[in-house]
Parts: C-alpha cells; sequence; structure tokens
C-alpha cells in the first residue's frame, strides 16, 4: 500500500494549509482521451473565459442526460473545481454554510475570499447535506450576531463520507435554504460513482428547486483524470430571463475567472468535452471503476466494524470515512489523541496518506479519518487493470492481501 506520503508538519495546527488531494481512481488514462489530448497538444490558446462552445454545449448534454433542462449559455467551464467555486463564491457575496464534514477544498476558498463560513451538522444517515432544523437554527443565530449567509454548499453524493443523502432529506433542507433566502452551490462530482446505481437514488438539488441553484461539476469524479483539470458549473436556466438579469450570476462568475486567468487549457478541452458527450468506452470505464471501488470500499468498511470502529457504508465515490473513536484508549497508549496524530500515525503505519477527520471541518478531537481505495488496487498498471476487470476484485490476491494488512494495522489499534 505504500504511496508518497507528506506528513503534517507540527506547526500544521494552526490552519489547515495544504488540504489533501480527492480520492482518485488510481487507473490508467483511456486511450481515446489520450489520443483527444495528443491530437490538440499543438493549440496555442487556451480556451475562451467560461469555455468554448464546444465543451459548453457538451456540458448541456450532460446535464440534459440527467433530467435538468440546460444550454450552452447556461454553462461556465474553469480548469478544475476550486478556481470554479472560488468564483462562484465571489459572484453571490455574502456568508457561506457548509455542512460537516465537507470536502477539504471548500472551506479555503472562502478564506481566500475573506468570507466567514459556519458548519451545520448533519444527520445520522448520511453526510454532504445539512440537517435541515440545524440549518434554520444556524441561519438564524449567525444572523443575530450580524452576520449574512447567502450560500450553501452541498454534495448529494459526498466527499468524504462516501454517503448519498436520501431524496426526501435532499427536499427538506433545500426548502428549508430557500425560504431563508439562500442560493445553493450543489457539488455533483460524484454523482457518477454509485457503487450500486441500480438501488441508489440520488435526486439533485437543482430537480426541485430550479430556480436557486447552481450545480458544480469537477470532471474528475468520473470523467478524466485529475490532472487535467476541468470543472463545470451549470447556472439556473431562468436567472437571465429575470427582468434586467436579476439574480443572473453567470457574468460575475466570467469576470471573476478571467481576472484570475483561470481558463480550460486548449488541449484538454477536446477531451473534456468527449468525455461529457459520455461515449460507450467512457461510460463502460465509469461503471467498471465505481464496481471496483465499491466492491473495495465495502470490504475496508468491514475491516472497520470488525475492530469496533464505526463508519457508514460507502454508497459513491473511492473512499470510507471511519469514525476510530472506539478504539480511542489503544490509540491513546500510542499517543495518538486527536485527528492530526491519527493522520499521522495511519499515514505512517499504512504507507499512503490517511487524511485525519480536521481537514473536512470535523473537530480535531474526533477521531475520524478518510481512508481512499485506490491504494489497495496494487503498485502496477497490470495489477489495477487486473482488479479494474475482476467481478470479485476483493479476492485477487494482491488487493485480498493489502486488504489483510490494513486489517491488522487497525487490530493493533483496537488492542
Amino acid at each position: 500500500m505504500r504511496r508518497d506520503v507528506r506528513r503534517t508538519a507540527p506547526e500544521g495546527r494552526g490552519p489547515v494549509r495544504y488540504g489533501p488531494p480527492a480520492p482518485e481512481p488510481g487507473l490508467p488514462v483511456l486511450p481515446g482521451l489520450t489520443a483527444l489530448v495528443a491530437a490538440a497538444a499543438d493549440r496555442p490558446a487556451p480556451e475562451p473565459p467560461g469555455g468554448g462552445p464546444v465543451l459548453r454545449e457538451a456540458a448541456a448534454g450532460y446535464w440534459w442526460r440527467r433530467g435538468l433542462r440546460t444550454h450552452a449559455e447556461d454553462v461556465v467551464a474553469a480548469p478544475g473545481a476550486p478556481p470554479l467555486l472560488l468564483a462562484l463564491i465571489a459572484a453571490h457575496g455574502g456568508d457561506l454554510l457548509l455542512p460537516r464534514p465537507s470536502p477539504a477544498w471548500w472551506s479555503p476558498q472562502a478564506r481566500l475570499l475573506g468570507r466567514p463560513a459556519y458548519h451545520v451538522p448533519t444527520p445520522a444517515e448520511c453526510g454532504g447535506v445539512p440537517d435541515p432544523f440545524a440549518l434554520l437554527e444556524t441561519v438564524r443565530r449567525v444572523r443575530a450576531e450580524g452576520g449574512d449567509p447567502r450560500l450553501l454548499l452541498l454534495s448529494v453524493a459526498d466527499d468524504p463520507t462516501a454517503t448519498v443523502a436520501p431524496p426526501e432529506l435532499v427536499r427538506e433542507a433545500c426548502e428549508a435554504a430557500v425560504a431563508e433566502g439562500l442560493h445553493i452551490i450543489s457539488d455533483e462530482t460524484w454523482r457518477d460513482t454509485l457503487h450500486r446505481p441500480e438501488e441508489t437514488v440520488l435526486l439533485s438539488p437543482a430537480e426541485m428547486c430550479p430556480d436557486d441553484v447552481t450545480v458544480l461539476t469537477d470532471l474528475s469524479g468520473a470523467l478524466v483524470p485529475a490532472a487535467w483539470p476541468c470543472a463545470v458549473a451549470r447556472f439556473p436556466p431562468t436567472a437571465a430571463a429575470r427582468p434586467g438579469g436579476h439574480g443572473d450570476r453567470r457574468p460575475r462568475t466570467l469576470d471573476v475567472l478571467t481576472a484570475l486567468g483561470a481558463l480550460v487549457p486548449g488541449p484538454f478541452a477536446p477531451a473534456a468535452a468527449h468525455a461529457l458527450d459520455e461515449p460507450e468506452d467512457v461510460t463502460v470505464r465509469a461503471r467498471l471503476t465505481a464496481h471496483l471501488h465499491g466492491r473495495v470500499a465495502a470490504a475496508v468498511h468491514h475491516a472497520v466494524l470488525a475492530v469496533g470502529a464505526l463508519a457508514r457504508p460507502p454508497e459513491a465515490g473511492r473512499h470510507l470515512y471511519a469514525d476510530l473513536g472506539p478504539l480511542r484508549a489503544g490509540l491513546a497508549a500510542r499517543g495518538v489523541t486527536d485527528s492530526l496524530e491519527l493522520e499521522n500515525h495511519l499515514t505512517e503505519r499504512l504507507g499512503t496518506p490517511v487524511p485525519g477527520g480536521h481537514r473536512f471541518g470535523d473537530e480535531l478531537g474526533a477521531l475520524r479519518v478518510r481512508f481512499d481505495t485506490a491504494a489497495f488496487l496494487g503498485p502496477t498498471e497490470e495489477e489495477r487493470i487486473m482488479a479494474l476487470t475482476a467481478s470479485r476484485p476483493e479476492e485477487l490476491p494482491h488487493v485480498s492481501d493489502a486488504l489483510s494488512s490494513f486489517g491488522a494495522a487497525l487490530d493493533e489499534l483496537a488492542r
């Protein structure tokens, strides 16, 4: 399982300066995408601000197929989700509300803009979406203290918890947010990584509150490699049609992206548009990848529960969020008393980055960590391709050995 590891420096106990990367698939790039990048390698110019017409049309088609009416003029593209979220936050103004825990890269965008961000507890059954009653209480408290909450960020398929929010919870949270005058940014990067898509219902907030939701999708979730930066946002189609364009934040978002020089690299744009068109090679790879990581995540989940720790069953993504609080006594005997120390201990013991819950907005004293499932797929491309095509990848010798080593490391902590 050993990979390059960057330990957290002791002085990092203040603000988290460097968040962990999103969980990667750990698989070779599709040859068709590689060929498109190679063919466009001599493009001297980046895409125009917000993306060119071909890329935006492809993104519109992507959302049409998911039941969201979208045209190219409703879409903005950027070189990755962080600069796009930064531009969206800047375009809307006001304070942010985030679920606790939430993706490690969300809060830094607010900090860069000097915007207050308030975490709202999530319900017991899932992460990514705040508890509706806690949301209302937080909004009222922030306003009573002189704050100006205007944005709610949520993710129906979540990093770090790997859960999918039930439709009824999404509806209640969105209705509460809209009733309080909040605009919703729905990060749906992981929606195409469902482990059991036939059994899991994923409802986008934009389906129920079409005038009040901007959808954000980083293509690295399921469509392109993380090294090829491209993310797209879908704005409410009705915003531009309102009198005077009131409520249309797309022009302001484009202004910010332009000022940042946040333009999609020209050579990557054809591959991104191709991936968004979802030809067979892309959809087959996405389906096989979701199956692979779902099987491995289920095995990791089983190992976590076997030692008495806690974790919600994983439903999406390439990760598992575990609460090792029940192992606190064994951890304390090893000098581990908070999530930063737990991160360092497990990163060293497992030989792969294991980010602590403090990076996702959880309390430092809570012993929570995110395990990324790519670490179990083997060090070689041959082993990883073998895992991708196996019906039961967790039973392959190299995957099984990695899982056994992981279970043994956890068992040590339980003693």
